[in-house]
């Protein structure tokens, strides 16, 4: 099975279990590409937010027309924060962005109840490191893919690369089918 990429200065399609990595600059307005993935050929897709909260993630999707019935979200900042929350079946959160194995669990539910073609972003695999640490968040991308894999999605998982060190950007590289730049100017290229 493949699915579409409606990316710029992409391939076509890429098949199931690909995982894109998506290396931008701290100011890079990276939702454009986000929704862009989400917005073709896809029954389900899941948002991992170590960003934003779920409201914020909601008003990004229906700010850029991302048909947000087939969406759910997992919110991993407002429990932490203390924000107020109200749990649905489309919106899930866990204790905080360093709960990695809460992370990988409700990723592995959503792919394991929903059918079709099912696609992941990750916003922001930095954040995440933040707040845990490289190696962990190493680990936890590491089996995020694994899940890809073994149930036919695809993901899109974002790295802003200045905030991590040389060794550190190439080990994320490593794990990835396929690798978009994102520049500062706006301008897209793509290794696969």
């Amino acid at each position: 099975m493949d699915y579409e990429l409606a990316i710029e200065n992409t391939p076509e399609t890429v098949p199931a279990g690909t995982g894109i990595l998506l290396i931008h600059p701290s100011t890079g307005e990276t939702d454009r590409i986000d929704t862009d993935f989400f917005k073709t050929d896809t029954d389900r897709l899941f948002v991992i937010s170590t960003r934003t909260t779920a409201r914020e993630v909601q008003q990004k999707l229906e700010y850029y027309d991302v048909d947000e019935s087939t969406a759910e979200i997992l919110d991993t900042l407002s429990v932490e924060r203390g924000y107020s929350r109200r749990s649905s079946d489309r919106v899930h959160y866990v204790s905080a962005p360093d709960d990695l194995d809460g992370i990988v669990e409700t990723t592995r539910q959503f792919l394991d109840e929903n059918e079709g073609k099912r696609r992941i972003s990750l916003d922001s695999v930095t954040e995440m490191a933040y707040y845990a640490d490289e190696e962990r968040a190493l680990e936890a991308v590491g089996e995020l893919l694994e899940l890809l894999a073994e149930y036919d999605a695809v993901g899109l998982f974002h790295l802003s690369e200045e905030v991590h060190d040389d060794a550190d950007v190439e080990a994320f590289k490593e794990l990835f089918d396929g690798i978009v730049y994102l520049e500062e100017d706006g301008t897209v290229e793509s290794q696969f």
